[in-house]
């Protein structure tokens, strides 16, 4: 099976640091990650190019820094229809890298986060439940460690690392793909007087997440 360029490039900065990247460990191709997301799917790969306007407008909505101007995005559609778009990011931990892979649903929330390599010490993984929280998420002031992403302790900078790059990813995403957008939550209707208000309704959040 291929090993896509952001593979590629993890390895290669890998194998320049040696010993202290031995300790790393690198646990999908980004064909195999894929084929985990999107069993049975069509995945066309498409290239953005984003021009000034648009970097600034991702790294507003992100809260950190300007992307690079060229960006790609998988698309998977299953008879048809989009089922979600998985973005590879690759970023510094403390002094090493990782590579993530993030899906976001047709809903343009997080519907998945995966690990494929990381280059530090596998003890700074968080476990799988830390990426849990990150799935169904939409780009808001709660996705954030100081709101309703719980942080893990001995794992600091991997957590922060990972909630920055699903941000810029789901910024991206609203800034390229506009029609995919979380739905605002609905108002409730003000009951009659005498009646008990109705309870607010839920939808599930859809997707999976595996470290």
């Amino acid at each position: 099976m291929a090993i896509h360029r952001h593979l590629a490039a993890f390895l290669g900065l890998a194998a320049s640091a040696m010993p202290v990247a031995a300790q790393g460990k690198v646990f999908l191709t980004t064909d195999e990650a894929l084929a985990l997301a999107f069993p049975g799917c069509q995945i066309v790969r498409k290239e953005h190019l984003l021009d000034e306007g648009q970097r600034a407008r991702i790294a507003e909505q992100a809260g950190q820094v300007t992307p690079r101007s060229i960006v790609f995005a998988y698309e998977a559609r299953r008879d048809g229809v989009l089922v979600g778009t998985a973005w590879f990011d690759r970023h510094r931990v403390r002094s090493l890298k990782e590579l993530l892979m993030i899906v976001v649903g047709p809903d343009g929330r997080c519907a998945r986060v995966e690990v494929l390599a990381f280059g530090e010490p596998v003890d700074y993984l968080p476990r799988a439940t830390f990426y849990g929280q990150l799935v169904g998420r939409p780009l808001d002031a709660e996705l954030s460690t100081k709101r309703a992403i719980r942080g893990v302790a001995g794992a600091t900078l991997t957590v922060d690392a990972t909630v920055a790059a699903v941000r810029q990813v789901l910024a991206m995403h609203a800034v390229l793909y506009p029609d995919q957008q979380p739905k605002p939550a609905p108002v409730p209707t003000p009951a009659p007087a005498g009646q008990p208000a109705p309870k607010p309704t839920t939808e599930p959040a859809s997707g999976t997440s595996k470290a």
